[in-house]
């Protein structure tokens, strides 16, 4: 299969899955070595998580099939450009590229999410959920443990990433 193909696959995911369960038209598949390993589409809606975008959904299927967190070496596939949730979700599963059909921008008069990349632009005592730090030492010395553990550096494998 092509790049095309790939992208023909995951559109046609988002309209059948769409067609049939009510999902969100939008989906994703992962790739590896020219087979698709994992898809996903939205169902936001029908399993009221607001996490189950269909590339966060073809992340965790990729993973679950191989059997690892670690997607380098895979690509995405998705039917429109992934949001900001999906980009830090790609970013951590090390995926090596992002194909996209359809660009937020060109989508933005139908369903406009503007308000989430402001939002997270935003320290976070002026985001739109109120918050506050509390317990940060208790907190602190349990990554601590972890860090110093070792556990951590199997997730910080890349030399850019950092606790």
């Amino acid at each position: 299969m092509t790049e095309t193909d790939f992208m023909r696959y995951a559109i046609e995911l988002s309209r059948r899955k769409m067609q049939e369960i009510g999902a969100a038209p939008f989906a994703a598949v992962i790739v590896r070595d020219g087979e698709i390993v994992g898809e996903g589409v939205n169902t936001v809606l029908a399993d009221h998580d607001p996490t189950l975008h269909g590339e966060v959904a073809a992340i965790r299927d990729a993973c679950k099939r191989l059997g690892t967190f670690d997607l380098s070496g895979c690509d995405i596939y998705t039917s429109c450009e992934p949001c900001e949730m999906c980009v830090a979700a790609i970013w951590w599963a090390r995926l090596d590229r992002v194909f996209y059909a359809n660009a937020l921008a060109d989508t933005n008069h139908l369903m406009p999410i503007d308000g989430l990349t402001q939002d997270i632009r935003r320290p976070i005592g002026e985001r739109s959920a109120p918050a506050r730090q509390l317990l940060a030492k208790e907190a602190f010395d349990v990554i601590k443990q972890w860090v110093d553990s070792g556990e951590a550096a199997k997730l910080m494998t890349r030399p850019e990433r950092r606790l």
